[in-house]
């Protein structure tokens, strides 16, 4: 590749190079009027004495249009678009003062058009050619043999920047894309050679050895397609994150990563009513209960963007509220922040936290929410996402919190284990104080979060990690999943839009084999599933279901404002008796008392009995029948 010398590539060295173009081509207009004649003496003089008022307008004008600000290594056409205007003004001006000056007599007007059309030439012809001199050592270049799926502008900057790289480390020699109007066409000199359909033809046919995926804006049923594809070829393969995840300003190529199991999961992105979040959020005092936690942590980071007053984050995990705290007094340092060391449990410490901050909008995420831990831990269960519940719907209550929003689950609807047990008298909780109270209690219900912690996702990585094998209970079963920021928002915007009462539903799509996750989680390691990673099916555990359901079949659902939160209707849950049962359990977890608190539950939520687990007195652990209730 041609090499120039460092000073050449100095902006000292640009000014210098345009300076000296000013005068060769005022005279070169000169001469191209005089049909390339020797120009007489008087002339030759009178040409000499305009130049110092071409010097004096036209430089300062190509400091003023910013020439000096681009680089020529990327001299594009809106550097070209800089350079004619800054000659128009700059030509403009000088014969103008020539006039003035001289009334430019003996100056023929056939000169400064052509001085203009000169000088545009000698400003861009050698910037253009600077550039082709650099690229075409790209072009040259050695390296892994790269296609790139999608020729749209993301495709064609990942190009750019691999063609551009110093180290050539990476050379592109083909693109797919299905957009019928670029077969065959020619991107920086590289064909577009087909559809996504033909990624194995033309790994073949062009040697291959890395897929590069530039389609930021593909959802993820496009997404799941070409990943299928790519790993047919069993050559290693790369994507560019989705739109809303690309940094401004960065290379595309260093925005590269591995293709994780939330491209293939997540879904569309999230279109919300950011204004109506705002004044919901701006100003005001957030209590985020939980907040240490993976749903928790990821509301308080939205919160903390949203100019809140103040954001105070309750949890009774230490190391949780320290991660979470440091984390936000690094990224929001101006952010009130009060991270506080409690209990939902604790009567005395919710009250206290509740009058010394006067929040106005409480996010109720603290919950034991691991089923199979819980189906042996009742009383845990229902202390704390019971009991906790009420204390805090008691205290709001008490002390006159405008809002309350409960994080629900979709184990919630006919549940069978004792985490959706309890998150369904939590639900209830709030049905019964939305009745008698000024504030307003609001509930949202989705499925699962990838990633979140305990989720079935790290779990499959670390087996993966560790070779396997990956266990899955049942090869039918399926849960819905979204991510864990997707979640966050859709709370943010349902809290935005309720109005008390309400059981707000998030739209999780379609449901997802475990299966499935299973073996594209191996995929993605660069294994194969049954061969390199083996899948072991361990059959359901305690508690758990095949499928699970975001509403109940006596639940109508009707559309919001936004389309992906729906509004499931009340039931009418027998309110009267709630608060008595309510002292039972308490009763109850005092004692540890864990038969009565699965009647009690049971009696609460009838679809909880049949498979749900109590411990005996001899520690075994043993399934409670609805007929001893």
């Amino acid at each position: 590749m041609t090499r120039f010398p460092p000073w050449l590539r100095t902006r000292t060295a640009a000014i210098l190079h345009d300076l000296m173009v000013i005068p060769a081509a005022w005279m070169g207009a000169w001469w191209l009027n005089f049909n390339f004649d020797p120009l007489p003496a008087p002339v030759w003089h009178l040409a000499l004495g305009a130049l110092p008022v071409l010097l004096l307008v036209q430089g300062p004008v190509l400091v003023y249009f910013g020439l000096y600000r681009g680089v020529w290594r990327f001299a594009s056409l809106p550097d070209l678009s800089r350079i004619v205007k800054a000659v128009v003004v700059g030509v403009a001006l000088s014969t103008a003062l020539l006039f003035l000056i001289s009334h430019a007599q003996g100056v023929p007007h056939a000169v400064f058009p052509l001085y203009g059309m000169i000088l545009v030439m000698g400003l861009g012809a050698p910037r253009l050619l600077y550039r082709w001199t650099k690229d075409c050592g790209a072009y040259r270049g050695t390296g892994k043999r790269v296609l790139i799926v999608g020729a749209g502008t993301a495709g064609e900057m990942l190009a750019r920047d691999l063609l551009r790289a110093r180290e050539r480390e990476y050379r592109p020699v083909a693109f797919v894309d299905d957009n019928p109007a670029k077969q065959s066409a020619e991107i920086h000199g590289i064909r577009v050679m087909g559809r996504c359909a033909d990624i194995s033809e033309v790994v073949a046919g062009s040697a291959i050895e890395l897929i590069l995926i530039a389609v930021p804006s593909a959802n993820t049923g496009q997404m799941r397609r070409i990943v299928e594809i790519c790993e047919e070829t069993g050559v290693e393969f790369r994507t560019l994150p989705r739109v809303r995840d690309l940094v401004a300003g960065r290379q595309v190529f260093d925005a590269l990563r591995e293709v994780s199991i939330e491209d293939l999961l997540g879904r569309d992105p999230v279109n919300l009513n950011w204004k109506d979040i705002r004044r919901g959020i701006s100003e005001k005092v957030v209590l985020v209960t939980g907040g240490g936690g993976s749903i928790g942590a990821e509301l308080c980071r939205q919160i903390a963007g949203l100019k809140p007053r103040a954001l105070v984050i309750l949890d009774n995990n230490e190391y949780a509220l320290y991660r979470v705290e440091r984390e936000l007094s690094s990224t929001v340092p101006e952010l009130a922040l009060h991270a506080v060391l409690g209990d939902v449990t604790d009567v005395a410490a919710v009250d206290h936290v509740l009058g010394l901050y006067r929040p106005q909008l409480v996010f109720h995420a603290a919950a034991y929410k691991h089923v199979p831990m819980l189906e042996r831990q009742i009383r845990e269960a229902v202390r704390n996402n019971v009991l906790g519940t009420r204390i805090m719907a008691e205290a709001v209550h008490r002390h006159g919190v405008p809002v309350f929003v409960l994080i629900s689950t979709d184990k919630a609807v006919n549940p069978v284990n004792v985490l959706g047990a309890t998150k369904r008298v939590a639900e209830l909780v709030c049905d019964a104080y939305q009745g008698c109270s000024s504030s307003h209690f609001i509930t949202v219900r989705f499925g699962n979060v990838l990633g979140s912690t305990g989720s079935v996702v790290p779990l499959f990585r670390q087996q993966i990690r560790n070779g396997g094998p990956v266990t899955v209970t049942h090869p039918e079963v399926t849960r819905y999943f979204m991510t864990v920021g997707e979640a966050s928002q859709l709370i943010l915007q349902a809290a935005a839009m309720g109005r008390g009462g309400e059981v707000f539903v998030l739209d999780m799509g379609e449901p997802v084999k475990i299966r499935y996750l299973a073996e594209q989680m191996i995929r993605l390691a660069g294994k194969q599933p049954g061969e390199d990673i083996g899948i072991v099916y361990t059959d359901l555990r305690p508690g758990e279901k095949l499928s699970e359901e975001l509403f109940y079949a006596e639940e109508h659902l009707d559309g919001t404002a936004h389309h992906q939160i729906l509004l499931a209707s009340a039931r009418e849950n027998g309110r009267q008796n709630l608060n008595a049962a309510l002292d039972e359990l308490a009763k109850a977890c005092a004692a540890f008392d864990d038969a009565t608190l699965c009647r009690l539950l049971h009696q609460l939520v009838p679809s909880f009995g049949a498979k749900a687990v109590v411990r005996a007195e001899q520690g075994n652990v043993i399934p409670f029948k609805s007929s001893s209730c």
